[in-house]
């Protein structure tokens, strides 16, 4: 069974139409690639399955259960943790107390995650808004991981970071693949680092799933028609 699926969705802000027949799966374990050009409805699509944008038609599975009905809160208590889009870190707060303000029981923890990311346990201290960009995406990533999700979402997870940062991001996202059996839905635009950690990839193109399959079978002929500037 599916941890998650997301059959013919359909989603509207207001009268404008975002998602007209979205379809996505995800195994336990499995690290999937949302893929498409901007504006084809990839952080709608997120939106839809974390429950803060409600979809039209279509239905949304989580771990079996119906979860279309269910208030972005109690879905989130059912084990899916988010990574949103420009980081949103508790600027006043401390590391530490961005860490803590969302954390439930389980594997992750502050010592798990500063092993994660050594930077956060040397800054625990300091107010997340003089974290440099990098380091708040680190945040971002550990204050998702201390709910203990069984999916992970990572939207635009490395977006506008150095190099170093990027490599430090996605060396992160390989040990989770490796070491857990956390499934993973990432949202980026780099073929080359995605091609080190996904299994699966999904295509939006204006609002439709256009393609899915296993990641290796991207050729440049599929990248070109949907992916290309």
């Amino acid at each position: 069974m599916s941890l998650l699926n997301l059959s013919h969705i359909s989603a509207f802000y207001g009268q404008s139409q975002a998602l007209f027949d979205v379809n996505l799966d995800i195994d336990q374990g499995d690290v999937v690639a949302l893929m498409g050009r901007n504006g084809m409805g990839k952080s709608t699509t997120i939106k839809v399955i974390c429950r803060m944008l409600k979809n039209q038609n279509g239905t949304i599975h989580f771990d079996g259960r119906d979860i279309s009905k269910v208030p972005m809160h109690k879905v989130a208590r059912l084990g899916l943790g988010l990574v949103p889009e420009g980081r949103r870190c508790f600027s006043n707060l401390t590391v530490y107390e961005n860490l803590i303000a969302a954390a439930r029981r389980g594997d992750w923890d502050f010592l798990s995650i500063s092993r994660l990311f050594p930077r956060l346990h040397e800054r625990k201290d300091q107010a997340a808004g003089t974290l440099s960009g990098g380091e708040q995406q680190m945040l971002a990533i550990g204050r998702a991981l201390m709910t203990n999700p069984r999916l992970l979402i990572l939207d635009e997870a490395t977006e506008g970071l150095a190099p170093v940062v990027r490599q430090e991001i996605w060396s992160a996202i390989a040990l989770l693949k490796e070491q857990t059996g956390m499934a993973i839905l990432v949202v980026d635009k780099s073929l080359k680092e995605l091609a080190t950690v996904a299994d699966k990839a999904v295509i939006l193109e204006k609002g439709k799933s256009v393609w899915s399959g296993a990641f290796d079978a991207l050729d440049e002929e599929l990248t070109d028609q949907y992916l290309g500037v």
